[in-house]
């Protein structure tokens, strides 16, 4: 009897560490300094979108690339030569809430630099 209760206490404790370890990873992606990413669309591909993207001061130089979509659905709404704004994370390759801006709007925010 003593050693069922040992060995319900080590499941229980292990049980107990694996939940706090995801816990922890789900919340340490919450503190991540997040950005706001502009750039123009090259290309669009059912892996992501080609964009040329504007330097982010503290997260990436202006350069094109390949980039991964938080939500699918953007890859049938977006074409090449739309101007998008998205928001970044560190150590995190992915746009999240990507959204396309009007043209007029996208060229007073150039301006404004």
């Amino acid at each position: 009897m003593n050693t069922r209760r040992r060995i319900l206490a080590a499941v229980l404790v292990l049980g107990c560490s694996l939940a706090m370890n995801s816990f922890a990873q789900d919340k340490s992606k919450d503190k991540a300094k997040s950005y706001t990413f502009h750039g123009k669309v090259e290309a669009v591909t059912d892996k992501g979108l080609t964009v040329n993207g504007e330097e982010v001061k503290g997260w990436m130089a202006a350069m094109t690339m390949t980039y991964t979509v938080d939500k699918p659905e953007v890859l049938k709404t977006v074409k090449a030569g739309d101007q998008i704004m998205a928001t970044v994370y560190d150590g995190d390759m992915t746009l999240h809430n990507v959204m396309t801006m009007p043209a007029e709007k996208s060229d007073k925010q150039k301006s404004k630099k």
